[in-house]
């Protein structure tokens, strides 16, 4: 059947105005497997977008060849909100305007919201604790009223195209970064596909990482039920990665046909289409745990000088930037050095290079967990 369109109004913020989601779905509503797709969540990360559009083409063709097994839902812009968020020229996607926060955090808990229905419904059969855990989740979200506010209208019109899919993947990028994934540690090895087809350079591991991201909204629900359930089987049936597209001035047709043709590579290694794929091509790395990933912050507010560049391989201790304080009258003593605090390799780089007291501004991938590394694991 052909790529249907779904057209959802999230809200009218204005007379004459509208906010509009659009959902790209391929395969019947109710094929499995199923795979969800989106890009732009924080709406200043553009190479998504561009990968969406090269994905869009090639699922286009793939149905149109009657290579559809199951259904692939893909949101080609995932946050009209941001996208339309522009101060003084300057697109500001990450944080919601109004006071909402980072829109990648505090994603609602589903495990809470449908485990009193499955009170009595789940037992020793693996396959049929799936179907009914699936169905409560998309019955849950179905009976929620709509929210007043436009961003809680989005979380709802998201979590209601993913919750019941297979596999989720939320594409993103970082600042100056390397390619990489984050994935819940149950999904790794068995997402070592992913990794290996789109060529990441690391996958970075938490059961949960305390910041509530999207991705986790969905792989995190079946760990809980399976804890709030003990005597049923339940596996961890929503395999979900967060998708770091390299960096922010990664976008470009080339690389964009690349990472889409990729993607639709694991489609057909899962079973969503028909296809010849080829074997897998060499990973690139191992999965770290998130606690041992040093995120550097600076000290104070100055202007960034980097002593090394993506992929470099640094030592506890070594200078990984120079810190500059433009109002010191003696340049020889406003000059400090920021230090790596595990040996590993830099993942990531700030792009604007003078930044506030407490900014991050780089991410070294180590091996070993990092004491002061608890609780909120991510960058908001």
């Amino acid at each position: 059947m052909p790529r249907h369109i779904e057209r959802l109004v999230l809200s009218r913020p204005a007379p004459g105005t509208e906010r509009v989601l659009r959902a790209y779905r391929w395969g019947a509503p109710d094929a499995r497997p199923k795979a969800y797709l989106q890009a732009a969540l924080h709406a200043d990360e553009t190479p998504g977008l561009l990968v969406a559009h090269h994905l869009t083409r090639l699922l286009d063709a793939a149905e149109s060849a009657g290579q559809l097994r199951g259904q692939v839902v893909l949101v080609p812009y995932a946050n009209p909100l941001g996208l339309a968020q522009f101060v003084n020229g300057q697109q500001l996607g990450r944080y919601e305007l109004s006071g909402g926060g980072n829109f990648n955090r505090n994603w609602p808990d589903l495990a809470a919201l449908a485990g009193d229905a499955l009170e009595g419904r789940l037992g020793p059969d693996r396959a049929r604790n799936v179907q009914v855990i699936r169905a409560a989740l998309v019955e849950a979200l179905a009976e929620q009223p709509q929210p007043p506010k436009e961003l809680d209208r989005l979380r709802l019109a998201l979590a209601r195209l993913a919750c019941d899919a297979d596999l989720v993947l939320d594409l993103h990028c970082d600042d100056e970064s390397l390619f990489h994934l984050f994935l819940i540690p149950q999904h790794w090895p068995s997402l070592s596909d992913l990794a290996r087809e789109l060529g990441s350079q690391a996958v970075l591991l938490a059961e949960d990482s305390g910041g509530g991201s999207f991705d986790e909204a969905f792989s995190g629900p079946w760990l809980r039920l399976a804890r709030r359930f003990p005597d049923a089987v339940i596996p961890p049936a929503c395999e979900a990665a967060t998708v770091e597209l390299r960096g922010a001035a990664d976008v470009n047709d080339e690389i964009a046909r690349r990472d889409a043709e990729a993607l639709l590579r694991v489609l057909v290694r899962r079973g969503f289409l028909d296809g010849a794929v080829g074997e897998l091509p060499e990973a690139l790395c191992e999965a770290t745990s998130l606690d041992a990933v040093d995120t550097i912050k600076a000290p104070a507010a100055g202007v960034l000088s980097y002593r090394v560049g993506l992929g470099a391989v640094v030592r506890k201790g070594e200078v990984v930037a120079d810190l500059i304080d433009p109002a010191a009258e003696d340049p020889r003593s406003g000059r400090s050095e920021i230090c790596a605090a595990t040996d590993g390799f830099l993942l990531s780089r700030r792009a604007h290079k003078f930044v506030a007291a407490g900014d991050s501004v780089a991410k070294v991938v180590g091996r070993e967990p990092l004491p002061h590394r608890t609780g909120y694991l991510l960058e908001d």
